[in-house]
Parts: structure tokens; sequence; C-alpha cells
């Protein structure tokens, strides 16, 4: 009997490694389409040769000047090279790579939130995250930032997660009173509530051009993407997914039950602590460098679950992240081309193809309820 066990055993992780392998490719391929689209693609079109001929210069230019020392020529190349190489380095690459790490920082949260309340409703635009991170944005922005001077990235991130950070922990509280979690997701959206009154509170208070900056930073784009904004996203969002990765086995655990949890060694409060900050982490770098965006948290762990036909942390967290990336950059491409010149907000094409994903979520989960 067990050796049937561990045959059967075998062959499910097979199967699940081979279904991860294929997915993976198919992500990737995905990823690598909407990145030459993306780049290419725009009021000026540029054809796929002459992007890889330029990328493949400036790649060789940076190892030819990084052997020699000479900085000052790499720049002047990416500056100088013509207004098709001024639109793809400065403007169109880094808006796509933002996009692509972003989107998969706000997918892997929303799996760690569903992680975390067993629920698959659970997300930081529905449990009122978002709105906390904007909150505290906002009221930095509007009363400490003339003290403060020009507000940097690192400013942006540590209030948006210290927003978020309040949140989660107010909503972890009242999960300890409430035992329904429709009721749980109710209290979170009545969070969100609150949380845009201050902000609306505090922007009565703001001067013409704070309101028109944070009007524009509220409706979430990637169009302020650059290099810095890159960098800094992809340090926070990278290493937090790798955390949220060596966490895979406890979360495993976690998702059969607190006891079973605990019988294999796992301290809880540590391990609750850890989704916490991590889930905080991610939401606040979207938040900071891309404004508030809705439904990637909930919908995309959702597909990538569907597409591996398993909820293994281990499988599931890296295809969640390519799969957020995925879907954020040709979002993204859709909200800048559609309407061109006019731009949509990201919001709004996420909501778009998202909303369905969530009210199909919600069916679903209701008639398994009543069978």
């Amino acid at each position: 009997m067990n050796k049937t066990f561990s045959i059967s055993t075998g062959r499910r992780k097979l199967k699940t490694a081979g279904r991860f392998a294929l997915v993976a490719v198919f992500l990737v391929a995905l990823l690598l389409w909407g990145l030459v689209l993306n780049v290419n693609t725009g009021s000026a079109d540029i054809p796929a040769g002459d992007v890889f001929r330029m990328i493949w210069d400036g790649l060789r230019y940076k190892v030819l000047n990084t052997l020699t020392g000479d900085y000052a020529s790499e720049l002047q190349y990416a500056l100088a090279g013509g207004a098709n190489q001024r639109i793809i380095f400065s403007i169109r690459m880094p808006r796509m790579l933002l996009a692509a790490v972003l989107g998969g920082a706000l997918a892997t949260s929303g799996f760690l939130l569903q992680t975390f309340f067993r629920n698959p409703m659970a997300g930081p635009f529905v449990l009122g995250i978002s709105s906390g991170a904007k909150m505290l944005v906002s009221i930095v922005i509007i009363f400490l930032a003339p003290y403060m001077g020009k507000m940097d990235s690192f400013t942006m991130v540590v209030a948006s997660f210290l927003g978020s950070l309040i949140i989660v922990l107010t909503v972890l509280l009242v999960s300890q009173r409430v035992s329904s979690m429709s009721m749980l997701l109710v209290v979170g959206i009545m969070m969100g509530y609150i949380c845009s009154a201050v902000t609306d509170f505090a922007i009565t208070f703001a001067d013409e051009h704070e309101i028109a900056e944070l009007t524009s930073w509220s409706m979430g784009s990637f169009s302020g993407a650059s290099w810095e904004t890159v960098g800094y996203s992809a340090v926070f969002c990278l290493a937090a997914m790798l955390l949220a990765w060596l966490l895979s086995k406890p979360m495993g655990a976690y998702a059969l039950g607190e006891g079973y949890a605990q019988s294999l060694g796992i301290n809880l409060k540590v391990f609750r602590a850890c989704l916490i900050l991590l889930t905080s982490l991610l939401s606040a770098c979207v938040i900071a460098f891309a404004g508030p965006i809705s439904f990637v948290g909930i919908a995309v762990p959702h597909i990538s679950r569907s597409l591996l036909k398993t909820s293994r942390p281990a499988v599931v967290i890296p295809v969640t992240y390519l799969c957020g990336a995925v879907f954020c950059i040709f979002c993204d491409l859709i909200a800048r081309t559609v309407f061109a010149p006019t731009e949509m907000a990201i919001g709004t094409v996420t909501s778009f193809f998202g909303a369905p994903i969530v009210i199909y979520m919600m069916l679903k989960r209701r008639r398994g309820q009543e069978a």
C-alpha cells in the first residue's frame, strides 16, 4: 500500500512539474512578445528589426564602456542617437519593465493575501490595502512634502508601506473577531471607504498642482516610469517575491489548517508576520510607483491556479508573478494605444478584464457551496 501511494505521489509530482514547465515557457513567450509589442508600438511605430538593432548596439556600447571605463560615451549614445532611440530607451523600455515588475508584485501580493485569509476573494484592492497606501501617500504629499522638499522614490515606498501595513493589521485584528470570511471582505471594503474619505478630506487642503498630481497618480499609470523607479521597484519586488517563495512550504502547510502547520513545527506568529510584511511591501511598491491598480491581485492568482491545476505555493508563486507581469504589460499596451494619443488609466483596463474573472470566481464558489 505504501509503495502504491509512493508511486501515485511521484506521478502527481511529475505531472505537476511538467505542467509547470509548460505554463512557464508559455508565459515567458507571451512576456517576450508583449515586451516587443510595447517597444515598437505607439504614436511612433518602430520596426522590430530596428528595435533589436538599437538594443544590441546599446548593450555592446555598455559592455565596451564598462571594460574601458568610459561611461560618458555610453550616456551620449543613449541620449543623442536620434528620436527613435530616445523613445525606446527613455520612455518605452522603462515603462514596460516597470509594468512587468509591478504587475508581478501585485499578483503575488494577492496570492499571499488569499493564502493568509484562505479566501480566493482576498486582494489588496478589495481589503482596502490599496486605499490605505493611497491615503498615507496623499497625506505625506500634501502636508509633509513642503517641509521635506522633493519626494523621492524611497519616501514614497515607505509612506505607501506604512499605509498598507496599517490596513493589513486592522483587518487582521477584525478577522480574529469575525468568523465569516464574507463579513471580513465587507470590513475590508468599508476600510477602503474610510481611507478614501480621509484622502478626500486631505485633498481639500491641497494646492492646485498637488490636486492635479494626486488625481493623475490615483488613476493608476506606468507613464511616469524611469530607470530609477525600475531599479527601486525591481530591488524591492524581486526580493520580496524570493522571500515569499522561500515560505512556500509553510504556506502549503498553513493552507491545510493551523493545527497541521503547528504539528510541523511552524511558528504561526512569525509566519503570519512575514506574510503581512511581504504583502504590505509588494502592495506598497505598486502604489508608490504606479498608483492604485484594481483586480490584478484577485484575478491573476486564480488564472495561475487554473493553468497549473494545483494550489501548491512553490509552483504557483513564480507562475503568478509571470502571469501578473504578462497581464499588466498587455493591459498597459491597450491603455496607451487603443485611443492614442489619449491614454486610459491602467486601472480602467485591468478592471475591464479582471472584473469578469472575479464574477466567475464568485459564481463558481457559490455553486460549489450549494453542491
